[in-house]
């Protein structure tokens, strides 16, 4: 398990776009999975939307991203690296998220060479989907 702490020295995102709590299990290069605990504090909530608080669906895949990010980055010859956003395919939204749910963030590398991948990703809140996708990525400097 890695700490927010531990997070921080894998991935160069920082409060408040860090969206990784934590992460229960780590495979580097393989699979990772994480935690991100919604409050009603995050700053999107201010407007989206006033009276009905929905976690942005695009702020869901940028913690997803940032999963796989903890994933590759473990791996010793890409430490001190950040990794892009390449695209995003089969995006489908089956659940809001809201104050008060916990994100389960679970990405699986499907494929890898050099310094590009995809990476198969899901969001569940307890065991209901909330977002998955098929994430590609670029490692740089």
């Amino acid at each position: 398990m890695l700490n927010v702490d531990e997070i921080q020295k894998i991935i160069p995102h920082r409060p408040p776009f860090l969206l990784v709590d934590r992460i229960d299990k780590l495979e580097p290069g393989i699979r990772g999975v994480g935690r991100k605990c919604v409050t009603m504090d995050e700053p999107y909530f201010v407007g989206h939307f006033p009276g009905k608080a929905v976690m942005p669906g695009v702020i869901i895949l940028e913690a997803l991203a940032q999963t796989g990010a903890i994933v590759m980055l473990s791996l010793e010859q890409y430490k001190g690296k950040i990794l892009y956003f390449g695209g995003m395919d089969k995006v489908k939204f089956r659940r809001q998220v809201v104050p008060g749910d916990v994100l389960t963030l679970d990405v699986e590398i499907i494929k890898h060479k050099g310094n590009f991948g995809v990476g198969s990703a899901v969001a569940y809140v307890e065991d209901q989907v909330a977002v998955e996708a098929i994430l590609t990525f670029a490692i740089g400097e």
